[in-house]
């Protein structure tokens, strides 16, 4: 974990809005950087030669709420394939308070996921805090779910095998997938066709009031430095609720009596970090609960790296690829 620790070369962050490059208005609500996080464009038409195709969809528009959906080209191509395929429905991370499903980095992460794994992804714009604090996110996340349920999208009815959805997200969008996980086993029945088979948590973005030992060795660590995470929290929690909410902080009360109905349903749950990640003693704990609860669930924690490095940097991604066919191919069959 070298370079991850307090040193000249790696010194405190004094102010988190600089680091996020995010200002704040007298009104509550924050003004972001246009140029952070570059976006990319849809590629819709089949005839374009890109291997993964996308196109956007509006979901809700007075909540100005959508998704980008990402297809294997050569699925259409080969008209004459019947075999349909997985579904993953993705939150990007941002922490809660920035990103898209058309910003660069998530969108070249979910096409290289779709070339490796093939499946089809939902990648979902949610609403964003501090203008929508949570639960907004969350209940962004079950209004699409509801909407792949009734959509007669072609790129969804024609190619996915909805009886094996799994449901994903990185950093903050991995928070909101076990949020809707949670939310959608209650539900279960009322989203046939749609059956979801497990959860994927992607360096899930936890918290708490208490530091853990991890947060106060790496509390300066670069790419997510520990005040930092705690002013995203402050923008995405509810006003006056501190890190120990519910929405942030995963064991508190001994976790969601929720996680009973995934037992139950027989889903699986993938947790991934690495030991860069100042969160990486939380998450673990994290998955010490599910045990608890009688969740199949299946970690992967990593040497070195950073938070959601596989973002980033490609071989990592290779090797995250490969335990997600590990974990979802070996699913249990509807």
């Amino acid at each position: 974990m070298s370079g991850h620790s307090t040193s000249p070369s790696n010194p405190a962050i004094t102010d988190p809005y600089q680091h996020l490059q995010i200002i704040p208005n007298p009104d509550g609500t924050i003004t972001r950087d246009p140029d952070r996080f570059p976006n990319s464009s849809p590629s819709p038409d089949p005839t374009d030669p890109t291997p993964v195709l996308s196109k956007d969809m509006i979901i809700n528009r007075s909540k100005k709420t959508g998704v980008r959906i990402f297809l294997p080209r050569q699925t259409i191509v080969d008209s004459s394939s019947t075999n349909k395929l997985p579904l993953i429905v993705y939150f990007h991370g941002g922490g809660f308070i920035n990103c898209s499903a058309s910003s660069t980095v998530f969108h070249d992460f979910c096409s290289n996921m779709v070339l490796d794994l093939h499946v089809v992804i939902v990648s979902v714009d949610y609403r964003l805090a501090p203008e929508h604090r949570l639960p907004a996110a969350y209940d962004d996340a079950m209004e699409v779910l509801r909407w792949i349920k009734t959509t007669q999208e072609d790129w969804l009815r024609g190619y996915v095998d909805y009886t094996r959805c799994f449901i994903m997200g990185s950093s903050a969008g991995a928070n909101t997938a076990y949020h809707a996980g949670l939310c959608a086993s209650q539900e279960a029945d009322n989203l046939v066709p749609l059956k979801i088979k497990g959860l994927i948590l992607h360096h899930p973005f936890i918290g708490g009031v208490k530091r853990t030992g991890s947060e106060v060795k790496l509390v300066n660590e670069p790419h997510l430095p520990l005040c930092v995470s705690d002013l995203m929290w402050s923008l995405a929690l509810p006003l006056g609720a501190d890190r120990d909410h519910e929405y942030c902080n995963p064991m508190v009360g001994g976790g969601s009596k929720l996680w009973k109905n995934v037992g139950l349903l027989g889903w699986k749950v993938m947790v991934t970090g690495c030991d860069g990640d100042p969160m990486i003693d939380r998450q673990m704990e994290f998955v010490d609960m599910l045990v608890t609860k009688d969740v199949k669930v299946v970690s992967h924690f990593s040497t070195g790296g950073y938070h959601v490095v596989e973002l980033k940097e490609p071989s990592k991604a290779k090797a995250l690829h490969a335990l997600l066919k590990d974990f979802m191919f070996d699913a249990p069959a509807a």
